[in-house]
């Protein structure tokens, strides 16, 4: 197994550190990239809905385009799990800092 590397993405308005393989890091780049120019168009076209909103939509865009694309080879399970990696980590996010 190869050393895993220290990665920050910065998915719409949070930042986010990953540890991964370095093999990983052009494709998770570019789908970083490929989100965050979906959220600047959906903002675009839906002004007035938060973060939270666009991000959905990129979410369901993906899904959608993935198996409109001919991309039906990949493995759903797989593709589920990554969805819900990045469903708790923006969830992990969102929530309050606890008063001090």
């Amino acid at each position: 197994m190869a050393e895993l590397i220290p990665l920050n993405i910065l998915i719409g308005d949070r930042t986010y550190r990953l540890r991964i393989e370095p093999k990983d890091e052009e494709s998770l780049r570019k789908n970083v990239k490929l989100i965050n120019d979906k959220i600047i168009e959906f903002k675009t076209d839906f002004a007035g809905k938060d973060m939270q909103d666009f991000i959905a939509m990129v979410l369901i865009w993906f899904s959608t385009e993935q198996n409109s694309s001919g991309m039906e080879k990949t493995d759903i399970k797989e593709t589920i799990e990554k969805f819900a990696l990045l469903e708790d980590m923006i969830d992990k996010a969102l929530q309050p800092f606890p008063n001090k």
